[in-house]
């Protein structure tokens, strides 16, 4: 499903060149759960943003789906981010003046889904994430981890093959950062392909397979 072979990534800082990503190869396969595990300023980010198609790579190849990034156009991509990827962020990205129930049909209405339909597949995600008796509350009314479980739905609801999590436990105490794996657990076991990247090692393990990212290189840890 994702095939990324020797790609790099450079960022010019006044007169110095960051190396974020250097020759960086990894494949995923569909209905995997991968996590990639690296310290702060490691190239975590700048892959997880390559992956989801929110930046280009400066040489090297990526094929999504066995098709090369650099054949679909802009609007295609648009199309890529919207339909086939879910995303996950540590800050949760939610709209503050949208309910929870309003954050998660947002997607839907960029896609053009008809208003019976957009009702029945965000009552279908918000149950998923456990979440239904909060479905008119506003973020500011919601703790951390009900926020992060509003983001997953929102996430979900678009029935993307592939969901990127970047540090979706970041923010989070232990206890609500498990009920968050377990819900990542659960969407893998019903197939879908989950890619998370994270710094916390006990996170990290609860993947199928770990992949290490360091000064902007990957490894394989477990697999």
């Amino acid at each position: 499903m994702i095939l990324l072979n020797d790609v790099c990534k450079n960022y010019q800082i006044g007169s110095e060149t960051i190396h974020a990503l250097d020759h960086a190869s990894l494949e995923i396969s569909k209905g995997e759960f991968v996590s990639i595990i690296g310290p702060s300023g490691s190239g975590k980010s700048t892959l997880m943003n390559i992956i989801g198609c929110l930046d280009t790579a400066d040489s090297g190849d990526y094929l999504l789906d066995d098709i090369p990034i650099e054949d679909y156009s802009e609007t295609e991509l648009a199309r890529i981010r919207n339909r086939k990827i879910g995303f996950v962020f540590q800050s949760f990205n939610l709209i503050p003046k949208l309910t929870a129930e309003e954050n998660v049909e947002l997607p839907l209405i960029y896609q053009g889904v008809k208003k019976n339909q957009r009702e029945e597949r965000v009552k279908a995600a918000l149950e998923l994430v456990n979440l239904t008796k909060r479905a008119n509350h506003y973020p500011t009314e919601l703790s951390g981890g009900q926020q992060q479980r509003v983001a997953i739905a929102r996430a979900i609801v678009t029935e993307p093959s592939l969901i990127l999590a970047d540090e979706p436990t970041g923010n989070l105490d232990s206890s609500t950062s498990q009920e968050i794996m377990d819900i990542f657990l659960d969407l893998n076991e019903k197939g879908n392909t989950i890619v998370l990247i994270t710094h916390d090692n006990e996170v990290a393990e609860q993947a199928k397979r770990i992949l290490h990212i360091r000064d902007g290189r990957v490894s394989e840890v477990k697999g």
